[in-house]
């Protein structure tokens, strides 16, 4: 598929997710907000669900793409830069809300269909994989403490998704902002080294 096409398809599976929702969605309301007709996208994905698993992995690839354009910055940086997207801000919360509800649904879908709850599996496990990178890459550069990178990439990807969660279900508008201020106070500033630290650090060698 030419890769203009392909972007088409995939942008308008988002726009066509906030609007309607994944419980609705159809075929037609993504060839609709495609500007395309539905027999293009049938040439393209047998069914909706093929469609949607297309969509799930077009999102964690821009995920990669978006994380590799951070590589010059530093890991605290990455860091909190992760945590800072994943808190809506003001112009965006409406298209977070309504794309994070039928994310949501869809992923209830999971437990029944192979095909999301793979998809889904290799999207956080590289997200998880990604974070659990940076701070390997802040250990080695004496910027965090020995931790497990592993374990803490988990605490952090699974406290800021369930915010969403807790936001987009029970309407707790606030989770997010609570959430990566709680991270800030209690993780971060516990997993950076002290400057003291450092040039204990720096003494011993």
């Amino acid at each position: 598929m030419p890769t203009d096409v392909h972007e088409t398809m995939m942008e308008a599976t988002y726009r066509a997710l906030c609007a309607n929702g994944f419980a609705s969605l159809t075929m037609q309301d993504i060839a609709d907000e495609a500007d395309k007709s539905t027999s293009l996208l049938h040439y393209h994905y047998d069914t909706k669900q093929d469609l949607l698993v297309a969509f799930l992995r077009y999102l964690i690839e821009r995920f990669e793409e978006r994380f590799e354009d951070t590589e010059d910055e530093g890991p605290e940086e990455r860091l909190r830069g992760f945590v800072s997207r994943m808190v809506p801000d003001d112009d965006g919360e409406d298209d977070y809300d309504r794309f994070g509800l039928a994310i949501m649904e869809l992923r209830m879908q999971a437990p029944y269909e192979d095909a999301y709850r793979e998809q889904l599996r290799t999207n956080e496990a590289v997200i998880r994989s990604r974070l659990a990178d940076v701070v390997r890459d802040g250990i080695e550069e004496g910027v965090f403490r020995e931790v497990d990178p592993d374990r803490t990439a988990r605490l952090v990807f699974d406290a800021l998704d369930g915010a969403r969660s807790e936001r987009v279900t029970v309407g707790a508008d606030e989770a997010p902002a609570e959430v990566a201020a709680a991270l800030d106070e209690f993780v971060f500033s516990s997993l950076l080294v002290a400057e003291g630290e450092a040039d204990e650090g720096d003494e011993t060698e």
